[in-house]
């Protein structure tokens, strides 16, 4: 880096230096000026001292210029003495300010030696220093369309130098890089922190330079193409390698390295190992020594196991080069094939289809059993490879194919099928009675195959199914349901006599396959609601997406109920049935006016009780209250007697409201106003808390309780609330079920997308006949227990289940014990609220 010299500073240093000197050359000066007038002076003064023993003002006179007369002798003194170090000051000075021109001209050399440009900063944002040839980069002398790169630089280039430039000013990051102005010149431009200050040289690279910029341009991308090749050879599984001049490894990538079980290509490199055995890295030598190529299939053993390479090397000006690409995949594949084409053939031979494979010269390449035995041809015929003429020859000669008046050409046509594109298929009548079914299908490599089914059977079916179609329109005949069938182009295809019957339709008019339309139109008049035909035209000539049947029940004007029934038939037309059930029908309506009167009464039964139950709500909740208000002793003290009825009072009182809640619950459910809030609900912490709820009762009937759960039970999404009153109201019954000492299960686990509750006990059970009422309403069965109850929990477990989009299952044998399972989805029921 050269250095850039300015002057003004030492100029002004050594005007400051010489002040001094130049002031004590005054004073000196003017003393010399005093001097011979106060040395007359002072001698007669001293005289006049000697000669008079009081002084006089005279005499004081010549004192005082005798004083000043030393103190200039003093300073003139020392005039000298500065003088002379002056001069000597002086002269230093001077050799300096030469030695500092001599170094300016020799910078300005250097610097004018070679077309450049220096730009240097003392301090981040200040000015810059610009010194060099400004017409390199710019037509106009000034300095400051240096910076404006863009103005002479390609845009990319440009801001990258904007960039590195700040870098420098403000992290001090040297740069160097190469560039071309927009003039087609080429330059190298660094930057890098000098002394404290920052420093960048723009240098005009021509002749050598621009040669071993070149060449050094050159040299990169080299180095890059070389690096690249290497780092996709690292990329390929298969080793690849370089050797110096000496046949040794001088390169190896990670798949070399992993093949020669070596910890990385370095490694291999230094111990050189070899991926083949000796006698073939000799015999790759030789090659290369005589041909400049070794191309072979070579075994190697890789991670202990022995695999089969497709190995190259080629000699180069540097060593050799060689890639060994891995076949034990392709020799796999190719055992594959072999293994697949021999269980292909024996799968040939298992089949009762015969199979004849022609090559392209028309030779026989293979051929099943079947084959060989539909024919009856020789084995050692036909492992002769006979040609697809000879065989034809050979069958006709023993009367196994069709008679032709003609058959050369009958032979030329068969032929033909090799230069078929598409498959050809013909049916072939065997003098020996027999029907075969041929097809002959080209194949991709050239060549035909040939399959040869035996239809005999076939044609023996469709004569059965003849007569079998026939027996069936016998018995649509008999039926006493009026059938019909309409194809997809709306006409009548077939009909029975029941129909006609029933539609009062004419046979003339029906074996004359009518329209729908016309149908509908003759049958329409009989019906209280012509829309039937309507639907039942719209089923049969409508093309929707999915074509789909229906079932429905129509009531004729003179008192006939029909079900009607239209199913779609896998060929596009549509079969109708019309079935008279004008006696259910009665039967049927009796039935539902019944059963319409019993909802009535269960509905009037329902609405008693619920009025009944709200207005029970409130006096008994005032019971509740004031007999707390007088237990607690909130109006005076009790006595123990009285204490024990108030308790009495609040038991019962607690129990009926108990019951008055659930009836209240299922009357909220009849009427689907009961809301289920989901929430996440813990389930083990709802377990404990439906196991609070009933602590009074295992203590009073000294029954245990255990809780098990499993360990990925987490929640549910469901109403808390509710699952507690569903867990308490089961932990109730089956403690009311269970003798003293007994214990009480309550589980529960994951499953798939749902939670599972199950609640066991080890009480009487319940009796088969009693197990399908369970879950009804006020149905109470005790069984002999301690347990007494409306019938209602049971009922209200079901139904807030149900409300949760879950199902119920109660399995119990008597004498042994009862299990309810209580089944929720983990997301949640399908709607917010439902009706049970």
């Amino acid at each position: 880096m050269q250095r850039v010299w300015r002057f003004p500073r030492a100029r002004n240093r050594l005007a400051t230096d010489f002040a001094p000197a130049r002031r004590a050359l005054g004073v000196s000066a003017a003393i010399a000026i005093v001097l011979p007038i106060g040395a007359a002076r002072a001698a007669d003064i001293g005289g006049s001292l000697l000669s008079l023993n009081e002084p006089t003002a005279a005499d004081i006179s010549g004192l005082v210029i005798l004083l000043l007369l030393m103190f200039s002798v003093l300073t003139a003194s020392l005039h000298l003495v500065g003088r002379r170090r002056w001069t000597q000051r002086e002269s230093e000075l001077a050799s300096t300010l030469a030695q500092t021109r001599a170094a300016l001209d020799r910078a300005n050399l250097f610097l004018a030696s070679e077309p450049q440009i220096l730009v240097a900063w003392d301090k981040p944002g200040g000015e810059p220093r610009i010194e060099g040839e400004f017409s390199l980069v710019a037509d106009a002398p000034s300095p400051r369309r240096i910076l404006a790169f863009a103005a002479w630089l390609e845009p990319a280039l440009a801001a990258t130098m904007d960039k590195a430039v700040e870098r420098l000013l403000q992290r001090g990051e040297a740069f160097s890089l190469a560039a071309a102005s927009l003039k087609g010149r080429h330059f190298e431009i660094d930057g890098r922190a000098v002394a404290g200050c920052a420093v960048m040289r723009i240098r005009d690279v021509s002749g050598q330079r621009l040669e071993l910029a070149r060449l050094r341009e050159s040299h990169d991308a080299a180095s890059g193409a070389l690096a690249s090749l290497r780092a996709l050879l690292d990329a390929t599984p298969d080793p690849a390698w370089t050797r110096n001049g000496a046949g040794r490894i001088d390169w190896a990538n990670l798949a070399y390295a992993r093949a020669v079980e070596a910890a990385d290509p370095a490694d291999a490199v230094a111990r050189g190992l070899e991926l083949f055995d000796p006698n073939l890295s000799a015999e790759a030598s030789a090659a290369r020594a005589k041909s400049g190529l070794w191309r072979s299939r070579a075994p190697a053993i890789v991670a202990g196991e022995r695999k089969l390479f497709e190995a190259i090397e080629v000699a180069t000006a540097a060593g050799a080069a060689g890639l060994a690409g891995d076949l034990s995949e392709v020799e796999s594949v190719r055992i594959e094939m072999e293994r697949h084409f021999g269980a292909h053939s024996r799968m040939l031979d298992q089949l009762s289809t015969a199979v004849a494979i022609f090559d392209r010269a028309k030779k026989l390449t293979f051929y099943n059993a079947a084959y060989r035995l539909t024919w009856s041809l020789d084995p050692a015929f036909l492992d002769s490879q006979p040609s697809d003429g000879e065989v034809l020859d050979r069958l006709r000669a023993s009367r196994q194919l069709p008679e032709q008046a003609d058959f050369r050409s009958w032979k030329a046509q068969a032929l033909a099928a090799y230069q078929a594109i598409e498959p050809i298929e013909t049916i072939w009548h065997i003098p020996d009675g027999r029907t075969l079914r041929v097809v002959a299908s080209p194949n991709p490599q050239g060549g035909v195959t040939y399959l040869f089914d035996d239809a005999t059977q076939s044609y023996a079916l469709a004569s059965q199914v003849n007569a079998l179609t026939r027996v069936q329109g016998e018995t649509l005949d008999a039926l006493k349901e009026g059938v019909a069938v309409f194809g997809a182009d709306g006409r009548m295809k077939l009909t029975n006599p029941a129909f006609l019957a029933m539609w009062r339709l004419d046979a003339k008019e029906a074996a004359d396959r009518p329209h729908i339309d016309e149908v509908a139109r003759r049958c329409a008049p009989l019906l209280a609601d012509t829309q039937l035909w309507e639907g039942l035209r719209a089923t049969i000539v409508d093309l929707p997406d999915e074509r789909r049947g229906f079932e429905t029940r129509v009531e004729r004007k003179d008192g006939l109920a029909l079900d009607c029934a239209a199913l779609p038939l896998p060929d596009g037309a549509t079969l109708l049935t019309f079935l008279d059930v004008t006696a259910g029908a009665n039967v049927e309506r009796a039935l539902t006016e019944r059963n319409q009167a019993l909802v009535s009464a269960e509905k009037l039964r329902n609405d008693f009780v619920n009025h009944v139950s709200y207005e029970l709500r409130t006096p008994l909740t005032n019971i509740i209250g004031f007999t707390q208000l007088l237990a607690d002793g909130g109006v005076g003290p009790l006595n123990p007697k009285q204490l024990e009825y108030a308790g009495f009072i609040t038991k019962s009182s607690a129990a009926l409201l108990a019951i008055i809640n659930d009836i209240l619950d299922l009357a909220s459910i009849d009427a689907g106003a009961l809301e289920i809030r989901p929430e996440n609900v813990d389930i083990v912490e709802a377990m404990k808390a439906a196991a609070e709820g009933v602590q009074d009762r295992l203590s009073d009937s000294k029954i245990e309780l255990r809780i098990v759960a499993t360990d990925d039970v987490g929640s549910l999404k469901a109403d808390g609330r509710r699952i507690r009153q569903v867990l308490f109201n089961l932990l109730s019954n089956a403690i009311g079920f269970s003798a003293p000492g007994q214990t009480v299960t309550l589980a529960a686990m994951r499953r798939g997308g749902e939670i599972v509750f199950k609640v066991s006990d080890r009480g009487r059970g319940i009796p088969g006949e009693v197990l399908d009422r369970v879950f009804d309403r006020f149905e109470s069965h005790t069984g002999g227990s301690r347990h007494r109850g409306p019938g209602l929990g049971l009922s209200i477990v079901r139904a807030l289940v149900e409300l949760h989009g879950g199902k119920v299952a109660i399995d119990s044998i008597y004498g042994e014990g009862t299990t309810v399972t209580c089944v929720f989805p983990i997301d949640g029921a399908p709607a917010a609220s439902a009706a049970a």
